[in-house]
């Protein structure tokens, strides 16, 4: 069974609930399994970013780190698992976030070589379908979350933020999330942000409910990733 949030051993609720990216692999329609384990997940007390389905490796990490994530969790069932999976490993290290587990499944299109080969190559865990079967899925969660809180890593008080620095802004919100600032510090560096963003320009979208406002959004914001991939939208 799940276990409730006032449950968890102390030291996993004297910090600020972990936090996870899902999504199914690039090329990947599949979405059913993500979708019910973004929800096991949830369940654990966990906060979950859910990208969707077919999402590139730059996707994936680009959000874990903007959301200074503890753990990935992915699916893919399109059949380039080996080469999807070792190159997420490969930009997380080049981008400092090494530290950042990533998990996985793909029911039988992912072998027991290939995951003995892609767990030896960094991958934390990938599921494989006799896993469910012998733990059942909420242990699958509950393992996931164990080794998440294994790696996760400790936040820091960051002095500054570096806007080109999606780490460091993660880690910044995190800071301020989790009451690690003073108030004179946090003070300071809000007056700074406030003076910066005067020049930021503020768009409101508004509609009744169903007239497709997130859709609307998701469009604009997938053209300025593709065409202004140096700009910054929060």
């Amino acid at each position: 069974m799940s276990t409730p949030a006032n449950q968890l051993p102390e030291r996993d609720t004297e910090r600020s609930p972990l936090r996870f990216v899902t999504a199914a692999s690039l090329f990947d329609g599949h979405d059913a399994a993500i979708n019910i384990m973004r929800r096991l997940i949830q369940s654990q007390g966990v906060e979950v970013v859910h990208l969707g389905h077919n999402r590139s490796v730059e996707d994936v990490v680009r959000a874990a780190l903007q959301e200074d994530a503890d753990g990935i969790a992915l699916s893919s069932y399109q059949g380039g698992h080996t080469e999807y999976f070792k190159y997420m490993v490969d930009m997380l290290r080049e981008r400092g976030a090494g530290h950042i587990p990533v998990f996985g499944g793909g029911g039988g299109t992912i072998t027991p070589e290939e995951i003995k080969e892609l767990q030896q190559y960094g991958v934390e865990r990938i599921y494989h379908p006799n896993d469910g079967m012998q733990m059942g899925l909420v242990a699958m969660i509950e393992d996931l979350v164990r080794r998440t809180n294994e790696h996760r890593v400790p936040a820091g008080k960051p002095d500054k933020v570096d806007p080109a620095d999606e780490i460091s802004i993660g880690k910044m919100l995190t800071a301020i999330e989790e009451g690690l600032l003073e108030d004179k510090q946090l003070e300071a560096l809000r007056k700074e942000w406030q003076l910066a963003g005067g020049k930021t320009p503020v768009v409101g979208l508004t509609g009744t409910g169903g007239a497709g406002k997130s859709s609307v959004t998701d469009e604009l914001m997938n053209r300025f990733l593709q065409h202004f991939p140096d700009m910054r939208i929060a």
